[in-house]
């Protein structure tokens, strides 16, 4: 595996994680962590765009982003689940694969 796609992997985690903390965050000291943990994300954005298309990095960013915090609004703070938000979700993500194949095969086109 393509050492950037850890980088992707880690702007998605750190990306999950401060979107949770600006729901619970209370008091300056939470805040400062998020912050924090943005700066730190955001420089794993950066490492990840380094050696991978910056439109397929940001859309998987974009989309973890996404599909994460309904996941969190529903599981741990009462928010609802219905048949529109279930199909954007799965139209995302087969966005995400979708830009992932067509840059896989331009690539693929680059090197004949």
């Amino acid at each position: 595996m393509n050492k950037s796609w850890i980088y992707v992997a880690l702007t998605c985690a750190f990306e999950l994680f401060w979107v949770y903390g600006f729901s619970t965050a209370t008091h300056w000291w939470q805040w400062a962590v998020i912050i924090a943990v943005i700066l730190v994300d955001f420089h794993f954005l950066a490492k990840a765009c380094e050696n991978l298309p910056t439109g397929t990095v940001y859309a998987v960013f974009a989309a973890v982003g996404s599909v994460g915090t309904v996941t969190m609004d529903v599981f741990l703070f009462g928010g609802t689940m219905n048949m529109a938000k279930l199909f954007f979700i799965v139209l995302l993500i087969a966005g995400v694969i979708g830009l992932k194949l067509a840059d896989g095969n331009e690539e693929k086109g680059a090197e004949s």
